[in-house]
């Protein structure tokens, strides 16, 4: 029981990385404020999960939304070790389509709302020695090219995690940050159908993208998260990692033993 005792808020908790993150840490013995936006959903993940989880149904959109749902983990647990900021958009764009009202969505759920859910918990977390564990992407780094505004998010959201991890460290409340890859959850299959693939293309993603010859499944994401949210990785804090199948910085996946110029 790796999290054993300890009161977890996770957004974005109702449907794939958040759900499986959710249902890994009460796996390993903590109580999960389960937020989300979709009652269907929600209801589901937490019957399923029982008594040692909770439903917090809110939109992120809205300012005010952080402060209930810290007083929502309170009523439930009556206390908070570690807050999970899962929740995101994700909207294609680029720079003859984004608008201000685009941009502006998306940085209020990708990136305010995390920062004000922080907070919100942190005379919390400042007390029972916590931590964040921020969601991030592959896509702070560059990004591509027709996801615009929510690279640019994930940007932010990046320089969020290091910014409190130095801010923060004599607090003894820890910010670390996973960027993911490639992710095959439910709402990335249809996302991809809605685009025009077919109904088996995760059977047939490039090797470009999955070398292994599949995409990182949420479980996957959701084991390594308890290793930052349980008393194991302590005390490290401000680490940023990629969980994706292939190196980040220096990659050219064009360039093979066939193709490269010899010395």
């Amino acid at each position: 029981m790796r999290l054993n005792g300890k009161v977890i808020i996770v957004t974005g908790g109702t449907s794939g990385i958040g759900q499986a993150i959710a249902e890994r840490a009460v796996a390993e013995g903590a109580r999960v404020l389960v937020h989300g936006i979709e009652r269907a959903d929600g209801e589901a993940v937490v019957g399923k999960l029982g008594a040692a989880a909770a439903l917090h149904l809110d939109d992120l959109l809205d300012p005010a939304s952080p402060a209930r749902m810290v007083a929502a983990a309170l009523a439930a647990f009556g206390r908070i070790d570690a807050v999970v900021n899962n929740a995101a958009i994700v909207a294609r764009s680029n720079l003859a389509t984004t608008s201000a009202a685009n941009f502006d969505r998306m940085m209020a759920v990708n990136v305010r709302a995390p920062l004000l859910l922080i907070q919100a918990a942190f005379s919390q977390l400042k007390a029972n020695e916590g931590c964040v564990l921020n969601i991030g992407s592959i896509n702070a780094h560059s990004g591509q090219a027709n996801l615009l505004d929510y690279s640019l998010s994930k940007g932010a959201m990046q320089t969020l995690s290091r910014n409190l991890a130095n801010a923060h460290c004599a607090d003894r409340v820890r910010v670390n940050h996973l960027n993911v890859g490639w992710v095959l959850t439910a709402r990335e299959y249809a996302h991809q159908i809605e685009h025009g693939m077919a109904a088996d293309w995760p059977q047939n993603v490039p090797e470009q993208f999955a070398p292994s010859g599949r995409l990182i499944m949420p479980e996957e994401i959701a084991a390594a998260a308890v290793y930052w949210l349980g008393d194991e990785s302590r005390p490290v804090s401000g680490a940023v990692v990629e969980l994706e199948q292939y190196s980040i910085i220096g990659r050219n996946p064009s360039k093979t033993a066939s193709n490269s110029t010899k010395g």
